[in-house]
């Protein structure tokens, strides 16, 4: 059996003409011989009468105080309406089609309300649907506890439902649709001669995402990845082949060998905290970390020296970072207002001079670079936030990224 997972984001099932185009796109995927399981996202955006942000607005304008597992219940509703509604418009066309929660699809998850993290995937049920030639239209985004309770799975959310799912079903193929051609060279709104990437490995698609771009949900690249099963990211509203990503060694075995670079991301808010830790307590460094972690606080850039300790973190945790320090009395120096700019590429492995040349591009901006941090795949400057547009400009530039 040929199993094929689609998703469509929000802005997909909108309405009835885009709603009618997501339907043609799974019956080519039906005629190739696919059996299609589709995820969906919540209708629309923010204002949107059933967007997520919407229903988590409606439980707020009645006060401050709400449950994390009532509002894993609440968020979850959105996604529901987005299956029955497609599952409904599948039928009116003569294709059987039923629709599932997250639940129903088999999707256990631990009672981390608000980001659980996914167990186990029973899909059985699914599989008896799909023999029997249903489409499974699935709730993305949410999945049940142990015990019986909703719960999300964080923003993007949907994006990880396809890729569990396709994991678990031995799909051949996600593809995750959008209201993009695929994913881009840099951001189109900073770049306008920004190209479709043909193809791209996981690895460098998985680091776009955590430097920023928004492209495809960090876990379901992780999940793709592990399962070595190609992601396809598509535009509903186009034929645009969009962008595969897959295996390194078979995407590049016959690519342009002397492009080092596959793109350029950015992360915009960032603060920046550089530590004063002496050198009476060699494991401060250590209890520092530690206690961030336990905060729930999420660093970017680390650069640790024996007396100094420089990391960055979102402008919303700040605040509570500039607390848990100045209860451990430490003394620190903290800069807003920055960013990070960010160079990936597979190939740039062992290739002498790459940090060499984005440190040559961003100074001929008179770009002052904070702090750096790099991979076998990725270099990383935290600059001053106004000049992030100037900087993922002039790398886009230097690495000739707009030329076939």
């Amino acid at each position: 059996m040929k199993i094929l997972v689609q998703k469509f984001g929000g802005t997909s099932v909108a309405t009835p003409e885009r709603r009618e185009m997501v339907m043609q796109k799974i019956f080519k995927a039906r005629e190739k011989g696919y059996k299609c399981v589709v995820v969906v996202s919540a209708m629309g955006r923010k204002g949107d009468t059933y967007a997520t942000d919407t229903l988590i607005n409606l439980v707020k304008a009645q006060g401050p105080y709400v449950s994390l597992r009532e509002l894993d219940l609440l968020m979850s509703c959105g996604e529901i309406i987005s299956s029955v509604v497609m599952a409904s418009s599948l039928l009116n066309k003569g294709v059987k089609a039923v629709a599932l929660t997250g639940a129903q699809a088999g999707i256990i998850t631990n009672e981390n309300f608000g980001n659980a993290e996914v167990l186990r995937v029973e899909p059985y049920r699914i599989l008896e649907y799909l023999e029997e030639d249903y489409v499974p239209v699935v709730a993305g985004f949410q999945g049940v506890t142990e015990k019986g309770d909703i719960t999300t799975l964080s923003r993007g959310g949907s994006d990880f439902t396809a890729s569990i799912l396709g994991e678990a079903l031995g799909a051949e193929a996600i593809e995750i649709y959008t209201d993009v051609d695929g994913i881009m060279t840099a951001d189109p709104r900073i770049v306008q001669d920004a190209r479709i990437i043909d193809k791209i490995n996981y690895s460098e698609v998985f680091q776009m995402a955590e430097q920023g771009a928004k492209v495809i949900h960090p876990r379901a690249v992780e999940v793709a990845m592990r399962a070595n099963i190609p992601l396809i990211i598509k535009n509903t509203m186009s034929d645009h082949p969009g962008t595969i990503i897959g295996n390194y060694n078979e995407l590049y075995a016959s690519a342009d060998s002397d492009r080092l670079i596959t793109a350029i991301a950015h992360i915009t808010d960032r603060v920046q905290f550089r530590i004063e830790l002496g050198t009476e307590n060699t494991k401060l460094e250590n209890e520092i970390f530690d206690q961030l972690s336990r905060n729930h606080i999420s660093i970017d850039l680390i650069n640790v020296f024996p007396e100094k300790l420089i990391f960055t973190v979102d402008e919303n945790k700040s605040q509570q970072v500039e607390q848990l320090l100045n209860k451990r009395s430490l003394k620190y120096d903290v800069y807003h207002n920055c960013g990070i700019v960010s160079v990936i590429g597979q190939r740039m492995r062992g290739v002498p001079g790459v940090m060499a040349r984005v440190v040559k591009a961003l100074t001929k901006e008179n770009i002052k670079i904070l702090q750096t941090a790099d991979s076998h795949s990725t270099i990383s400057c935290l600059i001053n936030g106004d000049d992030i547009k100037k900087a993922v400009i002039a790398l886009h530039n230097e690495f000739n990224l707009s030329e076939r």
